[in-house]
């Protein structure tokens, strides 16, 4: 197989964790027999330094001219921590999702055995947990009309959804949830807003056509809580930008770290695979950060691809170096990786997966890799 990927490196750790998952593909490749080539492009603070712009009218030409991308993460202190800048990184991914209809967000949440400990909830709420959040990402209060008083004292930031905004990605969430234990539970707030007793309306329409599926339906503060309480409950979850933004990042904590958090985002063009966290760029330069967030997400980029063996080696890499305590330094303060050294471990493990010679064993340990 042979497709083009766009690369997107962007900030603070995102071209180093992104370089691992390109050394993954390349390594999937070189075993199975594809053929990956990479363009790269500007989104981001990066973007704005070089041109003024967050999202260059190349980078989208690129991405549109693609077979999948490959984002890193956005964001830098500079612009973080200036209210007043007009022009912000963040508006890089905004514009590009909107540019290209990546109109459904999807992040599977997962525990593992190994990283219960690293986690606020007691081991046997962690138990069968594994679900899905659908986000919408191209509607809502992100991308509603702004508004600031002249005396500066009132801000306002308009939330709006169209039912066409609604049904698309709904019908995406109840096809996954036919696929999988076939429970959909909506994330809204329709006591209060009027955006969400649209969503609840329409999703009520397109339930219909699913009989199989079962539906529940929770507000947000309500579903904020039993993803806590009890998360092995959920399946899919379907949810508007504003709520799924926050709860996605809630679930990363069921998981040990929101360094192993990967993403996909898909719509009407080409789609885009990024790890959920941000720029975090305290560890920029210095190969701490965790990039299987990132490698992760390369393999639901394989997924998309039809490379579902491929896709489910590289998965359980990383399942083998949580497991044998390979891990990063947010897993683990004291004895950890380098980001490097853990992308060397996962290679190692697919080509010895491939050449059908077993697990990589502690005694063997790549060169690179710091003890």
């Amino acid at each position: 197989m042979q497709k083009k990927i766009a690369v997107i490196l962007g900030d603070g750790i995102g071209p180093e964790v992104t370089q691992q998952s390109i050394k993954v593909l390349n390594s999937i490749a070189k075993n199975y027999q594809h053929s990956f080539s990479y363009e790269y492009a500007l989104m981001g603070a990066v973007a704005i330094d070089e041109t003024g712009n967050p999202l260059p009218d190349e980078t989208i030409k690129i991405c549109l001219s693609s077979d999948a991308i490959l984002f890193g993460a956005i964001g830098d202190p500079k612009y973080d921590n200036d209210p007043t800048a007009k022009v912000r990184p963040e508006q890089g991914l905004l514009k590009l999702r909107k540019e290209l209809q990546l109109f459904a967000n999807i992040r599977p949440v997962k525990t593992y055995a190994s990283l219960q400990h690293l986690t606020p909830l007691k081991p046997h709420l962690l138990e069968n947990v594994d679900f899905i959040i659908f986000r919408e990402l191209t509607g809502g209060i992100y991308f509603g009309a702004k508004t600031l008083s002249e005396d500066g004292t009132v801000a306002t930031d308009g939330c709006s959804y169209s039912v066409l905004e609604i049904e698309r990605i709904a019908h995406l969430a109840f096809q996954y949830a036919q696929k999988r234990r076939k429970k959909l539970t909506l994330v809204d707030k329709a006591n209060v807003l009027e955006t969400s007793r649209l969503w609840r309306k329409v999703v009520q329409g397109i339930a219909k056509n699913y009989p199989e599926v079962a539906v529940d339906y929770l507000f947000v503060d309500n579903a904020a809580m039993q993803i806590i309480l009890n998360p092995a409950q959920f399946d899919v979850v379907l949810t508007e930008n504003l709520f799924g933004d926050i709860i996605s990042d809630e679930a990363s904590v069921l998981a040990g770290s929101l360094g192993l958090l990967p993403s996909a985002s898909v719509g009407n063009t080409v789609a885009l695979f990024e790890p959920i966290h941000g720029s975090y760029p305290q560890a920029k330069g210095k190969d701490i950060a965790n990039p299987l967030g990132s490698i992760l997400s390369a393999a639901m980029l394989l997924d998309h691809f039809g490379l579902n063996t491929e896709a489910n080696i590289v998965r359980e890499a990383a399942d083998w170096c949580l497991s044998n305590k390979f891990v990063s330094k947010d897993i683990d303060p004291v004895n950890n990786y380098t980001t490097t050294a853990i992308g060397d471990l996962i290679c190692e493990y697919i080509e010895r997966n491939a050449k059908r010679e077993g697990h990589v064993h502690h005694d063997r340990l790549h060169k690179s890799t710091i003890i």
